[in-house]
């Protein structure tokens, strides 16, 4: 039979002293800690209870550490209840659908597993397993970007007092499932989806994002007055690419703001492109919103992403190619086709608007080949432009 622990008698604690006392009602011992009065004249005694004193002590312990580090981690704060609080008040400026895909993130991979530890208790050996589950479900990336979330939630709570260390700035991202292959349009392909796109009302929108190599988000908020169709004193016909959808109108980086020279082609499309966007706006009539906007619906509005993947896989398929292409590989096809033409991965990076050609090895490097020569006009050469036309071939850019 289990004996019930004797109780040691207590001394009774100085000022500012931690005690150590049996209560047979609860069946446990409780340390409790002197910190003085609040401003309302209330005494602060935080308490902890363990099954020995040794428990006891190293609670105490503990708990005044936090004390005397400001920090205040409540017993009962859960990993669930970090993350709610970083959705809640972490994300204030931030695009909703920043906050919608980090939602998703954790409810789908961190709160099932994680969201009722609680968080002073939190180990790295603990995320360590979890990390090894979610590594048969996800790609390296997503593993990363899950654990990201995680790290910026407790940062978050550390921030607030709620946690002295935060565990999974302790622990790396293993192996994850072999993710989804970045593809790129071959020249026949990319030829045959600009046929199929003629008549739509994507079809200007397919030629720049295909022969310019600018980001869907970059493509839908693009505004005639950044357009310049005719050239500028020794300027040729050019591009400019200063804004984005994102929730500030900034491009992805600095480096993403850039001027790029057009493509006779792409200058010839936008032309009978500007027309028809005029025939529309008379159509609509009073219904047309003017936002000045070069991709535009049939009343002036904004396009939205989805309607721009669902417009393109019906061109996709009228290009007799599988469906399941999407509108940000034509930036991909854009970077294979150039470097497949001989341009050197330093003008590559430049024109697509990556910080350093380490990002353009990294995003596209199944797109890339070695290169010898610079070459100017490319895409006008790559499509035989002029050619067709009986035109003479263009002259290289500066």
């Amino acid at each position: 039979m289990t004996e019930t622990p004797e109780p040691e008698r207590s001394h009774k604690a100085g000022n500012g002293e931690d005690s150590i006392y049996w209560d047979a009602s609860k069946n446990t011992y409780v340390g409790a800690m002197s910190l003085g009065f609040t401003p309302s004249g209330k005494r602060r005694r935080p308490k902890v209870t363990g099954k020995t004193k040794t428990e006891v002590r190293r609670k105490l312990r503990d708990l005044r550490k936090e004390m005397e580090s400001g920090v205040k981690t409540p017993a009962n704060y859960t990993v669930s209840d970090t993350i709610e609080d970083y959705l809640a008040r972490g994300f204030k400026g931030r695009d909703p659908e920043t906050v919608k895909k980090c939602r998703s993130l954790t409810e789908n991979h961190i709160l099932p597993m994680l969201g009722k530890a609680k968080l002073r208790d939190l180990t790295a050996d603990d995320l360590d397993d979890w990390l090894d589950d979610r590594a048969d479900y996800l790609a390296t990336r997503s593993l990363r970007e899950v654990l990201g979330v995680l790290r910026r939630a407790i940062t978050h709570a550390q921030k607030r007092d709620k946690v002295m260390r935060n565990v999974a700035e302790l622990v790396t991202v293993p192996d994850g499932r072999p993710g989804r292959p970045s593809k790129a349009l071959t020249l026949e392909q990319a030829k045959a989806v600009l046929m199929a796109a003629r008549g739509s009302i994507l079809h200007a929108y397919i030629v720049v994002s295909l022969l310019i190599g600018v980001r869907t988000e970059e493509a839908r908020p693009l505004t005639w007055d950044h357009v310049h169709l005719h050239p500028v004193g020794d300027i040729p016909p050019h591009i400019e690419v200063w804004r984005s959808v994102r929730r500030h109108g900034d491009t992805k980086t600095r480096k993403s703001r850039r001027t790029l020279a057009l493509p006779q082609q792409v200058v010839a499309v936008l032309e009978n492109h500007r027309v028809d966007q005029g025939w529309r706006r008379v159509a609509a009539g009073e219904r047309w919103a003017e936002n000045d906007l070069v991709f535009a619906s049939t009343v002036g509005t904004p396009l939205d992403a989805s309607h721009v993947r669902r417009g393109f896989r019906a061109i996709v398929k009228r290009a007799g190619l599988a469906p399941e292409w999407t509108p940000r590989e034509l930036r991909h096809s854009f970077v294979s086709l150039l470097s497949d033409h001989g341009i050197p991965l330093e003008v590559i990076a430049r024109v697509v608007g990556h910080s350093s050609t380490a990002t353009t090895e990294a995003v596209y490097r199944k797109q890339l080949r070695p290169v010898i020569t610079e070459g100017a006009g490319a895409m006008d050469s790559i499509f035989n432009y002029g050619d067709e036309e009986g035109e003479t071939a263009p002259a290289e850019e500066g």
